[in-house]
């Protein structure tokens, strides 16, 4: 049997010339090929020396550096789980996800050790290391004692290879299990769908704690042996006086709108790039067309999740599968991937006709293996030959394009994050003089989508709006916070007394026009 362990895969794609640049950092620093086959074996060398269990969860909370990429990929490379955390996540988000996944090892920013490795220790943890965006820490400094060679571990495609929390509607979140298989085919397709040359270069301005940014695009641009120009934060002027050096840019639809509120951002600019890709929340139409008058260049959208890594997307080239198509159409996000079933459904699980709007189910060797922990809620999430329910709303048109017209469950994205409504109507309904709440989530010009939060107070209390957000603030990461608060007399509900989120929705979607 051959390794099918993903780091392996990733490592057979590295170029011939190792000393070749592999990722340059907006500080100057150039990582070559044979710096990151170094450093991720010596960091493997160190898990493999803590004894860890097989198949140990490694959590990691950290800023975002070339380091914590090349932690990520040794604990792949030495058999472990990878764990990551938003870093906008406070103690009590933090004490569940340690509690639930019982990580063997934990990471964490060198300013948050205190708290972090209280919570950690408390839940059983064993080790507990610091890593700093500016390559200091206690991880780096055990690491540099360490070998610089080391044979991948051996893993089958069905091995666990990550889990990505994704918070639940219920108020309680489940880790996606994401297997070795489920990312390798993911990359594999993607490098040839989205037609990756020899030459490419991507412009990494990303966050690394999801899909996006430490799958998709570190992975495209490895298994391409592409060098990465990695931007700690995304400034939309860096990004763009970049571009002359690149070919590839990935972000988020709030990127290309900030990117495009600067004049520098021009035909001229971008004449260099090959292709734009947007994801992770809905590109606003006025925004596609606005970066096609722009820059010339058209936005391909795709679509994906935690539980999936990526699933449709607009073609890049001729798609043989929908008469050869190459137009990339604003407002869907495409085909269905090759080796993706896609198909849309009634509330009865039979399929619609083309155009008609029903639920998302989809099948694929993209598709994560369940839920940690979770056996009852995992079945209840597929179907019976095998399809994941998305909790999407969707329609595929004749030509075979899809677009998403909503979540089953209410679910925001804001800036390319996932917000649950639920969650923030919890920490808000048990605040003083509130008897009741309902987030919805309402068009933004820069954000795509932000939460507004609808307080009914109690009989004789009074709510002060701005009160009710500052203390969401201490509580909850910053972008699940709504941006607006609005203390109204009742709630629109219907019969059975549940509340019409439609409708408060429509009354409130022009509140950031």
């Amino acid at each position: 049997m051959s390794n099918q362990n993903l780091f392996a895969i990733l490592r057979e794609a590295f170029p011939g010339d190792l000393d070749r640049p592999a990722v340059e950092t907006d500080e100057g620093l150039v990582y070559s090929w044979r710096d990151l086959e170094r450093a991720t074996a010596m960091m493997a060398n160190l898990l493999e020396s803590l004894d860890l269990p097989a198949e140990s969860r490694i959590a990691v909370q950290v800023e975002k550096s070339v380091e914590a990429m090349v932690l990520y990929l040794a604990t792949l490379r030495a058999g472990h789980v990878f764990l990551p955390l938003n870093t906008a996540y406070r103690s009590a988000e933090i004490e569940y996800f340690i509690g639930n996944a019982e990580p063997a090892v934990v990471v964490c920013s060198p300013q948050n050790h205190g708290w972090v490795s209280k919570i950690a220790f408390s839940a059983g943890t064993r080790f507990v290391f610091t890593l700093g965006d500016d390559r200091r820490g206690s991880l780096l400094e055990r690491a540099a004692h360490m070998r610089d060679r080391h044979q991948p571990v051996v893993k089958r495609a069905d091995d666990l290879a990550a889990i990505l929390y994704t918070s639940g509607t219920t108020g309680r979140s489940k880790g996606a299990m994401l297997t070795h298989g489920n990312m390798a085919s993911n990359a594999v397709m993607l490098r040839d769908y989205w037609q990756w040359q020899p030459d490419d270069v991507l412009i990494h301005a990303l966050p690394i704690f999801h899909v996006h940014g430490l799958f998709v695009a570190i992975h495209g641009a490895l298994i391409n042996g592409s060098k990465m120009i990695w931007l700690a934060r995304f400034d939309p002027k860096r990004v763009i006086s970049r571009f002359p050096e690149a070919t590839v840019f990935m972000g988020v639809p709030t990127l290309y709108v900030r990117m495009l509120s600067e004049p520098s951002l021009t035909r001229e600019q971008t004449q260099h790039m090959r292709l734009f890709i947007s994801g992770s929340a809905p590109l606003l139409i006025e925004t596609f067309t606005e970066w096609q008058r722009r820059t010339g260049h058209t936005i391909l959208e795709r679509y994906g999740m935690s539980e999936t890594v990526m699933l449709t997307s607009n073609p890049c080239g001729p798609d043989a599968r929908f008469a050869n198509t190459t137009e990339r159409k604003g407002g869907t996000v495409g085909f269905p991937l090759p080796g993706v079933d896609l198909r849309v459904v009634d509330d009865a699980g039979q399929a619609v006709m083309p155009g008609e709007i029903g639920g998302i189910q989809v099948r694929g060797p993209n598709v994560f293996k369940g839920y940690w922990r979770m056996p009852e809620k995992t079945a209840e999430e597929f179907s019976p030959d095998g399809f994941f329910k998305t909790g999407d709303v969707g329609k595929v048109d004749a030509d075979g394009y899809v677009t998403i017209v909503g979540r089953s469950k209410d679910l925001i994205i804001s800036g390319g994050y996932n917000v649950y409504p639920a969650e923030i109507e919890g920490v808000i309904n048990e605040m003083a003089g509130v008897a009741e709440s309902a987030v919805v989530g309402v068009p933004h010009p820069d954000f795509g989508e932000v939460g507004v939060a609808v307080v009914i107070a109690r009989p004789g209390a009074s709510v002060d709006p701005e009160g009710v957000i500052a203390e969401l603030k201490a509580r909850l990461a910053n972008f699940k916070i709504p941006k607006r608060c609005v203390v109204v007399a009742e709630l629109p509900r219907n019969t059975m007394g549940k509340v019409q989120k439609n409708l408060l929705r429509d009354q409130f979607k022009d509140a950031f026009a």
